[in-house]
């Protein structure tokens, strides 16, 4: 398979891709609990306790548990 664009299509192709990359969110939606443990500081037992309280809320996708990064945010920053 060709590619049959001018090089001025492929370069505005590419200026909307890094365009869009550009609008991208720079902090991610959710993290697993490993990731949230290296972010916080917080040991992985405590981080368990917190979401058993119900102080940090989780999304589980299948067996992987997610935890929304707002949420993070919202436990170091406070309410």
């Amino acid at each position: 398979m060709t590619d049959c664009k001018t090089p001025e299509e492929r370069s505005c192709e590419k200026a909307a891709i890094i365009e869009d990359l550009r609008t991208l969110p720079t902090e991610p939606i959710s993290v697993r609990i490993a990731t949230a443990v290296k972010l916080t500081g917080i040991p992985r037992s405590i981080l368990y306790e917190l979401i058993a309280s119900g102080e940090i809320k989780i999304v589980k996708i299948g067996r992987s548990t997610f935890i929304p990064y707002r949420q993070l945010k919202r436990l170091i920053d406070g309410p």
